[in-house]
């Protein structure tokens, strides 16, 4: 299990993200297509001025059930360990271990 700390970091990146992502769009836009040097660097000096964890690249995929960061997979939302333990208990539909 990961660290309460952790989980309530990841929380408020998702929530700085959710609440910044449209000005941050935005801006990117105005800076794709402003014409004078003068003005794109105005516009990058306000998309800095907004916080570091509102980056959508900060977010961490974690295990839903664990909250482990590493050996995520995406298509189930579980760590390694919690697929493999799911897997074997057949909680996961349509999930078969492999033999060959």
């Amino acid at each position: 299990m990961a660290k309460k700390g952790m989980l309530e970091r990841e929380k408020k990146r998702q929530n700085l993200v959710y609440k910044y992502n449209s000005r941050r769009q935005a801006l990117k836009n105005s800076i794709k297509y402003s014409s004078s040097f003068s003005e794109t660097s105005l516009l990058k000096k306000e998309l800095e001025k907004l916080p570091l964890n509102s980056m959508k690249i900060r977010l961490r995929n974690r295990c839903f059930v664990t909250g482990k960061p590493r050996g995520f997979y995406r298509n189930f939302g579980l760590s390694r360990n919690m697929l493999r333990y799911m897997g074997h208990e057949c909680l996961i539909p349509g999930l078969m271990k492999a033999s060959w």
